[in-house]
């Protein structure tokens, strides 16, 4: 079922990525390509982590559309199989340096014991510190979160909560060579006490031309609920391209 909005958006990508670029409309296709492998006498193991992000962005508006896919295997055993799958945008009408945004999110995640999981919700965005080369942002809101998940190997549960979303965000550019880019999200459910989420994903990139990037990504998430977490090193390429 996962597999429909990841064709959609990778035709998405496709379509628009001959377009050209102009000065009211500002496009972004990002594909990520990583992985990592080892093999030995006692055994072998490989992870595989694929994503597409499609960007649109305007003087009053920023819209993106995101896909990943994380696969991966150790001794024959599956140990990850998770998707992803959001979109959000933000709303720069707000005080100076502050804008609105909004988020809707779908997951299934294997390694997490996610069946089914629907995040949607909104809040508020300030930027600390907001260069060409260097940016630092905090945010905070509401999210409505509807989960399908296995809390033990043999009970399975259905429920609904809302969750207060932090994330701090930064990304910092050295002589447009090396990028640093980091996203941090802590989410605690306001109304079930030890009920929270926590996803980290850092990336560090060395640029190999204009739209070619070395890249190395670095993700953390637990889930308390189902008592499970992954810590996830993956290396490999990044395209992207404005237009």
């Amino acid at each position: 079922m996962h597999k429909y909005p990841l064709l959609f958006v990778l035709l998405l990508g496709s379509f628009t990525a001959s377009a050209q670029f102009n000065d009211t409309t500002n496009y972004h296709v990002i594909f990520n390509a990583t992985g990592s492998a080892n093999r030995a006498r006692d055994g072998n193991a490989y992870l595989l982590n694929n994503g597409l992000r499609f960007e649109v962005k305007k003087k009053s508006v920023a819209m993106n559309l995101s896909n990943s896919w994380v696969y991966g295997k150790s001794n024959g055993a599956l140990t990850n199989n998770d998707y992803s799958a959001s979109f959000d945008f933000n709303l720069y009408k707000a005080m100076p340096h502050a804008y609105y945004w909004g988020l809707a999110n779908y997951n299934t995640s294997y390694s997490l014991k996610i069946n089914n999981q629907l995040l949607a919700g909104g809040g508020i965005a300030y930027s600390i510190y907001d260069r060409p080369n260097a940016y630092l942002n905090v945010s905070d809101g509401i999210l409505y979160d509807l989960s399908d998940i296995n809390t033990t190997d043999t009970t399975r549960e259905v429920y609904y909560t809302y969750r207060n979303s932090l994330r701090l965000q930064f990304h910092f550019v050295v002589k447009d060579l090396i990028t640093l880019d980091g996203s941090n999200f802590l989410q605690n459910s306001v109304t079930r006490k030890g009920d929270y989420i926590i996803r980290t994903n850092v990336g560090l990139g060395f640029k190999l031309n204009n739209w070619l990037t070395l890249n190395s990504a670095l993700s953390y998430n637990k889930i308390s609920r189902t008592q499970s977490e992954n810590l996830l090193f993956t290396y490999g390429l990044k395209v992207e391209k404005y237009f």
